[in-house]
């Protein structure tokens, strides 16, 4: 018996570790991927791929999709992102981890304002603060808090509102300050700052835009993010371009050029070569001006492809979501008219019950009355 209970015992422990070391292994990969999202989106995918072939439980799976979804947003392809991102938001559902929830929905936000859907973003962003208002107070909630106020700022400085877009991201900002600084958050304090930079220059601030774009990237380069420093890059040449310093402006861009190479990122690529065309042009490079201009042609037909691509996915969600809603609807109806049908059938069951009752009655008492006639 002492003898079997070991061998139990010894199982136990082993698988115990066996489970332990599989957690550790796609601890490490999922690190590893997400460090490459910015440099090397492919490798990112690649590796949440073959962790999507492994027996994951719901969290890690959710994890993974929002992974792929991440890496292939740095690649600007919007339809395999979306895809991914529903895939996670449809397995959120299924936990009651509100803090979770909330994170998954924030990137689904991310997901339509990058495809400038900005009130389906704006939407989802409200159903995730009702998630984030349930979650205890935590560096995560004060990360997720910033990364929604972040999507905010950045919806209205797409719509030209630069005053509003500041407010919202010095509150991001507040917020990744209370968390703790790890490779992640520098990206996304990165972008934050890289916005910034953007909102002062188009209030005509350029001095102020000029450190933000600094701190985006001393941030980018926390994390060795080369396409988040090439996007700082790019806009410190839109500033240089501004003063009509074209030359500075060109020596910038190609710094930025160089870094993204690897990054497949049709957005950075297009930034840039509409800044080389626009500056060569004004330094009269013609042949140059014409290069850099086909290129940024290029780049915004394949972007604008992409995106026609995931709005008729957006669409086609919709309509699911529609149809799903339409359905617990009619549930709902159905389940309604059941029940008013039985109180109705009860209802009129106890009126015929009490008017059978007093027919009984009355009739008793005719005979009642009947008897004491003729016994008078």
């Amino acid at each position: 018996m002492k003898f079997t209970l070991k061998i139990l015992s010894f199982l136990f422990l082993s698988f115990c570790i066996y489970i332990n070391a599989q957690k550790n292994i796609a601890d490490s990969l999922m690190k590893k991927a997400y460090n490459a999202i910015y440099d090397n989106p492919e490798n990112a995918i690649k590796i949440g791929k073959d962790l999507l072939k492994k027996d994951n439980d719901i969290n890690t799976s959710i994890k993974v999709y929002m992974l792929l979804s991440t890496a292939n947003i740095a690649k600007r392809n919007f339809d395999e992102s979306l895809k991914y991102i529903l895939k996670a938001k449809e397995l959120s559902q299924k936990t009651n981890d509100a803090k979770n929830q909330a994170s998954v929905l924030i990137a689904v936000a991310i997901q339509y304002q990058q495809m400038e859907l900005f009130s389906k973003s704006l939407e989802t962003l409200n159903e995730a603060d009702t998630y984030l208002a349930k979650t205890p107070d935590s560096p995560e909630r004060y990360l997720e808090n910033a990364r929604s106020y972040a999507i905010r700022g950045m919806i209205y400085k797409s719509q030209s509102n630069s005053e509003i877009a500041l407010e919202k991201f010095l509150i991001a900002l507040q917020n990744f300050e209370k968390a703790p600084l790890i490779k992640t958050t520098s990206s996304n304090v990165s972008v934050v700052y890289y916005n910034i930079g953007y909102c002062y220059l188009n209030l005509n601030q350029i001095d102020n835009a000029q450190k933000a774009f600094l701190q985006s990237v001393n941030y980018a380069r926390k994390n060795h993010a080369k396409s988040l420093e090439a996007f700082a890059l790019k806009g410190m040449a839109e500033m240089y371009k501004q003063k009509h310093e074209y030359q500075t402006a060109v020596d910038l861009l190609q710094k930025a050029e160089n870094l993204s190479k690897n990054t497949g990122d049709i957005v950075l690529n297009e930034g840039i070569y509409k800044e080389m065309s626009d500056n060569y042009l004004a330094l009269r490079k013609q042949d140059l001006y014409q290069l850099y201009n086909r290129k940024y042609f290029e780049m915004r037909f394949k972007r604008k492809e992409n995106e026609l691509t995931s709005i008729n996915r957006v669409i086609d969600n919709h309509n699911k979501d529609t149809l799903a809603k339409n359905k617990e609807i009619k549930s709902y109806y159905i389940y309604l008219m059941i029940i008013s049908s039985a109180i109705s059938l009860i209802i009129i069951g106890i009126f015929l019950y009490l008017i059978s009752k007093i027919k009984k009655q009355n009739k008793k008492y005719q005979r009642e009355i009947q008897q004491i006639i003729r016994a008078s």
